[in-house]
């Protein structure tokens, strides 16, 4: 199903506020795309990677606060070179036997730019730090999509192996989440 056109942050307030989108949603795991982006090698080359694995759900109350939740196993990270998803996969990085999953817990909206600002708390490594993200919002037949860039350093979750300054501390996690109503 095709998505509407993006909306403007006045409509998407407008559909807020006079409750069209108040309820329960779920997020599409199938349809939805958690993307890592940054740089390596001294940060002469891009590297891309992708979460194959996620899960979460929102709420829209009927005076337009939404809250929601997405969770993203760090097992499931796929940069396409087996030797180095499993050196991110280690106490290096996600440390996945102590710390399986990334948590992004939306606790409010308001509008921004070409559409939302989305605030929350960022959980990675049991590391819980506040973090925001500006999302362009489609809405169409029962379903809803956000595609917005998250900016994280990785220092700030106790991720701070860097072999002779290879990998670069900055990076970007890439969110297309397509939500359904219950």
């Amino acid at each position: 199903m095709a998505p509407s056109e993006q909306l403007t942050p006045a409509a998407l307030q407008a559909l807020l506020q006079d409750g069209k989108l108040a309820g329960s949603w779920t997020l599409d795991p199938a349809r939805t795309e958690v993307l890592l982006e940054t740089r390596h090698t001294w940060g002469l080359l891009p590297l891309h990677g992708a979460f194959r694995k996620v899960s979460g759900s929102g709420t829209v109350t009927a005076a337009g606060d939404a809250t929601g939740i997405i969770t993203v196993n760090s097992e499931s990270i796929d940069t396409k070179n087996p030797q180095r998803d499993k050196h991110l996969r280690s106490g290096d990085f996600f440390d996945i036997a102590i710390h399986p999953d990334i948590t992004f817990a939306a606790d409010g909206v308001t509008p921004s730019g070409d559409g939302l600002r989305v605030t929350g708390t960022l959980t990675i490594r049991d590391r819980t730090r506040p973090a925001s993200f500006d999302a362009k919002v489609s809405v169409a037949d029962g379903e809803v999509q956000l595609d917005g860039k998250l900016q994280v350093n990785r220092r700030d979750f106790g991720m701070t192996w860097n072999f002779i300054g290879i990998a670069a501390m900055d990076s970007e996690i890439v969110v297309h989440a397509v939500f359904t109503r219950q």
